[in-house]
């Protein structure tokens, strides 16, 4: 009985740790929408709950051009369900889905 209560506990502790984010999010060019300044160039970025993260896992070219005028990260906010982790304060992405 004491290993079934042991077990059972170490089960519920190892679900509570779980990190992973799952949520429709804000993303664009974190230099030229998000005002992110600790990478050079134009890099993909993520706003969860006001705050912006640099993306890992993704460029910010996946998804089309940066650049163009409608569609591309450089110059507009566009939604997108986003799955993953912050870790070291970068969004560690393993799915994004353009939601627009």
């Amino acid at each position: 009985m004491k290993k079934i209560l042991i077990l059972s506990l170490l089960i519920l502790a190892s679900c509570g740790n779980k990190k992973e984010i799952k949520q429709v999010a804000e993303l664009s060019c974190g230099q030229c929408k998000f005002d992110l300044d600790s990478e050079s160039g134009c890099s993909l970025a993520v706003r969860l709950d006001g705050k912006a993260y640099f993306v890992e896992g993704f460029k910010i070219d996946d998804f089309g051009d940066a650049h163009d005028e409608h569609i591309g990260f450089c110059n507009v906010i566009r939604k997108g369900e986003v799955t993953g982790e912050i870790v070291d304060n970068k969004f560690v992405a393993s799915a994004i889905k353009l939601v627009e």
